[in-house]
């Protein structure tokens, strides 16, 4: 990779990639749910996942959220929408909600448009970033357990995303920085009751720690 960041950044930083993401098979679905975000490619994998015949209605959660309201003025599930289509998925097979503007509110601010449009899937697949699939999946155990789900991500290596798959508007550096606040979020939103506790192993906190030391901090919580 074309990039100042050491070998040995890079290495620490695979190890949290590895954690984020869970590696679940697929199974058939009632409804594709992707979770929006400054990443186009998710779109792509949530259309591929529609045309391939996983779920009959496909779902677009984002409006602005921390990242995206500094780089676009329009939602991010409408933009997702748009590349869908632009797949081949027929709009009347997508439905957009655009007002989210974190993890947590992509779930219920969803479950609250299916509810309104008296639509009830039984069975979600969530789509999101390669290493948001944790997180993500966390989030929608807690806020919406009753719901058997699934997560899967764009198929690409940690090298491959950080050199294709990232926002053109984001550096490296950046990426990394929002790996490292993830897996700060996965150890303390439990408590704030935001997702299902989530075991890390002791080397990825070692990792997480030793990132924090080299400067990695820009998207941690703060107090």
């Amino acid at each position: 990779m074309t990039n100042q960041i050491s070998a040995d950044i890079h290495a620490l930083a695979k190890k949290l990639w590895n954690y984020h993401q869970l590696h679940q098979p697929l199974q058939p679905a009632d409804a594709i749910l992707v979770l929006c975000s400054y990443d186009k490619r998710v779109a792509e994998r949530g259309a591929q996942l529609w045309l391939e015949g996983w779920a009959p209605v496909l779902i677009f959660s984002g409006g602005l959220g921390v990242i995206t309201r500094t780089m676009w003025s329009e939602p991010e599930a409408d933009q997702f929408a748009r590349i869908a289509v632009e797949m081949g998925v027929p709009a009347s097979a997508i439905i957009v909600e655009n007002r989210s503007t974190n993890t947590g509110e992509n779930v219920l601010f969803t479950r609250q448009l299916l509810t309104d449009r008296n639509l009830d899937p039984a069975r979600f697949i969530l789509v999101q970033k390669p290493y948001m699939e944790r997180r993500s999946f966390a989030t929608f155990r807690k806020l919406w357990p009753e719901k058997p789900v699934s997560v899967t991500s764009p198929q690409t290596s940690y090298e491959e995303y950080l050199d294709q798959y990232s926002n053109p508007d984001l550096s490296q550096e950046q990426v990394i920085n929002i790996m490292v606040g993830d897996l700060q979020r996965i150890r303390e939103y439990p408590q704030k009751g935001f997702q299902i506790p989530q075991e890390i192993p002791p080397a990825v906190w070692e990792a997480y720690e030793a990132l924090i030391k080299a400067g990695y901090t820009k998207h941690l919580i703060k107090d």
